[in-house]
């Protein structure tokens, strides 16, 4: 179980439906999916993401997954404007709430949703009163229609448990409700692979969600989108890339 708790550490919570939400790919049904990801971040892994996201001591693994994340977030804050004054924004898988609350300092308008309510939780306990009002968070499916529509979307290592089918699906509603939608995946690098490999040797009933390694090349062509850049930092490795409507 080491290995694949390696591999769970890489990511952040939350997960989305498609369009068919039990269409079977050789990664599972996106119901089933969803469902390990809810359980594992709403019961298993609450208070571990909980003191990631804070500024408690960590071990050294988690310490570069802490500082890749807080480089990705970056890297997917620049391709914004600095003032977003006015902007609504969707933070689609936005955990205790670390992006949200970033943007709306920006003044942003934000709309932060995760399939997690214990870290909806959080994400509410840790906003600043000053910035409040901008913000509305959401227990739920960050590709719910009734969310409204957005000039941007940042999604950050949330669509990292589908296939590349899958991505699309989703990445194509996204598009619906906002012109501009920056996301991350899990490059295919010869580590990420052999966690990939490893966890898949586990029963399923014992394992955590596992990201799906993707080319991100291919994605960036197919979905003719863009690649900002990888964050390679320790434990943490993830690939941001943006498409426009």
């Amino acid at each position: 179980m080491a290995g694949e708790a390696k591999i769970d550490a890489i990511f952040a919570p939350e997960t989305a439906t498609v369009s068919d939400p039990n269409s079977v790919s050789e990664f599972g049904t996106y119901a089933a999916t969803r469902a390990r990801v809810e359980t594992y971040f709403d019961r298993t892994a609450t208070r571990t993401w909980e003191r990631l996201t804070s500024d408690a001591p960590v071990s050294k693994i988690r310490e570069t997954v802490r500082q890749g994340r807080d480089q990705m977030r970056a890297k997917m804050l620049s391709r914004l404007p600095n003032d977003l004054t006015g902007l609504r924004i969707l933070d689609a898988g936005c955990g205790p709430g670390m992006m949200t609350a970033e943007l709306a300092a920006r003044g942003a308008e934000v709309t932060g949703v995760d399939i997690s309510p214990q870290l909806i939780g959080i994400a509410r306990q840790r906003l600043e009163p000053t910035h409040a009002h901008r913000v509305r968070l959401v227990a739920g499916d960050m590709l719910a229609e009734d969310l409204g529509s957005f000039d941007h979307v940042l999604a950050m290592d949330s669509l990292i448990y589908y296939g590349p089918q899958d991505i699309r699906a989703a990445l194509g509603r996204l598009l619906q409700r906002a012109p501009h939608v920056v996301f991350t995946v899990a490059p295919k690098t010869p580590l990420l692979m052999a966690m990939w490999y490893a966890g898949k040797a586990f029963p399923r009933s014992d394992r955590s969600p596992t990201m799906v390694p993707h080319g991100p090349g291919k994605l960036a062509r197919d979905m003719a989108g863009l690649r900002l850049g990888r964050v390679s930092k320790g434990f943490y490795i993830s690939e941001a890339l943006e498409v426009r409507r």
